[in-house]
């Protein structure tokens, strides 16, 4: 078995933020801050640490900021130069001249559509898939278990959680097979299914490593669940065809599409930062006595 190398990375960034209005009326919901990085960042720090290569945007109308961050903002550096200050602080945001290519997604159709827009920079390759919304603590990052364990097995991967059975129709869910370690043989693949009806609680979490054929059945894919064209569905066509596994992440998650969750995960990183723990500590005390 050839397992090719992974090098790309799709980041489907063209949603429109509903769930956060109106602070997203006119800046990306993937630019919103966990303390002081936004998470668009956090996921490009991630496949960056696995090893990727080459970032891949799948952006929409109203999403120029993205761009911004990951370009050289030479009034700013100019006037901190100026000043005396380090531009240290930017280094994360400078990608390689290259490693960053941009598409557009005209019309906000599904996750699938999102992928499929990719294809053409894709190629003939396997790639992985990071939603941002997606916020994953771990050591080492969710992505690099990942891709160790793909340098293992090979095929495609899913990132797996294990959910309550009362919430397994918010999630693609996975019909599992044998397990060895935090691997799971994935049998099939159903998204948000009725209540009671999960083959398991095994959800599928936004973090995939995909071999490029998902491109050729996401091309005839027609819409699924919410009257989007998803990507669950096009990867439970190829299940039987190619290998699938779940990777259950050694770490948390944080839904940073959901309010709750957004402000969970800055309470988490501001907890583990040294510079404003002991503050942020001493607030929650004074919220929450004893």
């Amino acid at each position: 078995m050839t397992i090719k190398p992974l090098r790309k990375a799709v980041f489907p960034v063209g949603g429109l933020g509903t769930r956060f209005l109106p602070a997203t009326k006119a800046m990306p919901k993937e630019m919103l801050p966990v303390v002081d990085r936004p998470l668009i960042q956090y996921a490009v720090d991630e496949a960056l640490e696995a090893g990727i290569e080459q970032m891949i945007f799948v952006t929409g109308r109203g999403k120029s900021a993205i761009e911004d961050h990951f370009d050289i903002a030479y009034e700013l550096e100019t006037t901190m130069s100026a000043r005396g200050k380090s531009l240290e602080i930017l280094d994360a945001t400078r990608l390689k001249p290259g490693a960053v290519a941009y598409v557009r997604q005209q019309e906000p159709m599904g996750l699938g559509h999102a992928v499929w827009c990719a294809r053409d920079i894709v190629g003939d390759e396997p790639f992985a898939v990071l939603l941002a919304d997606d916020f994953m603590l771990g050591k080492p990052g969710c992505l690099k278990q990942m891709v160790d364990a793909y340098n293992k097995v090979g095929g495609n991967l899913i990132c797996a959680e294990i959910v309550p059975d009362d919430q397994t129709h918010r999630y693609g869910i996975i019909t599992p097979g044998a397990q060895d370690g935090a691997l799971t043989e994935v049998k099939g693949l159903v998204e948000k299914p009725a209540p009671g009806t999960a083959p398991s609680n095994l959800s599928v979490i936004g973090r995939y490593i995909l071999q490029p054929e998902v491109m050729r059945v996401l091309e005839k894919q027609g819409k699924g669940a919410g009257g989007e064209i998803q990507l669950t569905d096009a990867m439970a066509q190829m299940i039987g065809d190619q290998r699938f596994h779940g990777v259950t992440f050694a770490g948390t998650r944080y839904d940073c599409g959901d309010k709750a969750g957004f402000i969970q995960a800055n309470i988490a990183v501001a907890l583990e930062r040294e510079d404003i723990a002991p503050a942020i500590r001493e607030f929650m005390a004074s919220r929450c006595p004893g």
